[in-house]
């Protein structure tokens, strides 16, 4: 028998090629900083010396408008020095991301400064947030008044907006997606037509029917009526969305266990898009939170503190910046700013609450259930009990001692308790 020895030595193709090299993406490196900030400041001096000495450019947006678009070009080509095609792209898509993450970070940033710079003034004080403007005129200081009605205002018109439009606009969606019909493609044309509907229409389809045609008052009910109308196509079309999302798989699953339709929905579909449904109502509060003209024509200004949404006029934050901003007056004004930041706090504020009821994965448990869940493995690692317990009875009763001497005596006895009164 003879011996056919493998031939291992390398084709001359992979012997051009040379070693395969591995190429990792993601991640930062010297070499990635070091291109990133040559690349910055080389488009730096190349803007400066076209803006001051070449071309009849000015403005500082177009300065800057050109110092990226030139970054990104001597970006590139660095980039394009150093490593492949594949890599290029992959660096050039990171710069993009991040750049575009900043600018955003910026932009919150520096409208948070503009506020805070403003409206520091009027926030200082603790009465801006104990006291409404029922007893403060035009020139009175500082220290007198605050927004502590447009707070309340705000907080129970969007209160009641929330409350009216979540459940239309899930029901809405679960009807489009879930159980379709003939009545399903009206509804979302309809939807859809709302969704780019000018907030003052709204406030004038509330101040026609609700209040001038059924008699209502202006106060924060009908104002809330008017949000609804905004917020309820952004949520159903988000829950939409979110809700065509989850797998088939589930639906399913559940079917196969006998589940009908409406149980599917309630116990399998909604919870799986619950990270998503609470996304969609922080998109809806976002747009009813900060609307000014529908609130002017339904929930009327005014100075005085009314904690009832029923009965009254009712101000909002957005309809208090929009009043006192316009006044010539500079404590006014530095007001109106504190206003506009107490709004932004009142948003972030409702935004986290809404993330923390259903922020949740999919699936994931809560820190109550994995706490019992833990107990109980906990209690099923414990060593159990022998068969035969002894029963010790400490009594002075000598009638005590004979059953307690039996059941030294019978090892095999049942566990004996001795109740005494």
């Amino acid at each position: 028998m003879t011996d056919i020895a493998e031939d291992t030595s390398p084709s001359p193709t992979e012997a051009a090629e040379g070693p395969e090299t591995r190429i990792r993406f993601g991640g930062v490196t010297r070499a990635d900083l070091a291109t990133a900030v040559g690349a910055a400041g080389g488009s730096l001096g190349l803007d400066w010396l076209l803006y001051e000495r070449i071309l009849p450019f000015s403005g500082a947006f177009g300065f800057l408008l050109s110092w990226y678009l030139l970054f990104l070009a001597c970006y590139g080509g660095a980039v394009a020095v150093q490593w492949n095609g594949r890599l290029v792209r992959e660096r050039l898509v990171a710069a993009l991301a991040w750049s575009s993450g900043a600018l955003v970070l910026g932009t919150i940033l520096e409208q948070l400064g503009f506020l805070l710079v403003h409206g520091i003034t009027a926030a200082r004080h603790a009465n801006f947030f104990t006291q409404s403007m029922e007893t403060t005129a035009a020139l009175s200081p500082i220290t007198s008044g605050g927004a502590l009605h447009a707070i309340i205002g705000s907080v129970e018109q969007l209160g009641l907006a929330t409350l009216f439009s979540v459940p239309l606009g899930i029901a809405a969606a679960v009807y489009m997606s879930e159980v379709g019909g003939r009545f399903a493609r009206p509804v979302r044309t309809l939807v859809e037509a709302m969704t780019a509907l000018p907030s003052i229409v709204a406030g004038l389809f509330v101040l026609g029917v609700v209040i001038l045609t059924f008699g209502m008052e202006r106060c924060g009910f009908a104002a809330s009526l008017a949000l609804t109308v905004m917020m309820m196509p952004i949520i159903t079309r988000a829950a939409e969305v979110v809700i065509r999302l989850v797998p088939g798989t589930l639906r399913e699953a559940s079917y196969a266990l006998g589940a009908s339709q409406w149980r599917t929905v309630w116990n399998v579909v909604l919870p799986t898009a619950r990270p998503g449904l609470s996304t969609a109502v922080v998109l809806g509060m976002a747009r009813g939170v900060g609307e000014t003209s529908p609130v002017l024509l339904t929930s009327g200004l005014t100075a005085y503190f009314n904690l009832d949404p029923f009965h009254g006029q009712q101000v909002s934050l957005p309809l208090y910046i929009w009043n006192y901003v316009r006044q010539p007056y500079e404590d006014m004004v530095a007001r109106a700013f504190a206003a506009g930041l107490t709004l932004m706090g009142v948003v972030l504020v409702l935004f986290l609450a809404a993330r923390a009821l259903g922020g949740r994965r999919p699936g994931e448990l809560s820190r109550r259930q994995r706490r019992l869940i833990s107990r109980d493995a906990a209690a099923r690692r414990r060593p159990a009990r022998p068969a035969v317990a002894l029963a010790r009875v400490q009594s002075p009763d000598p009638d005590a001692a004979p059953d307690a001497a039996v059941a030294r005596r019978q090892p095999n006895a049942p566990e004996i308790a001795v109740v005494r009164p």
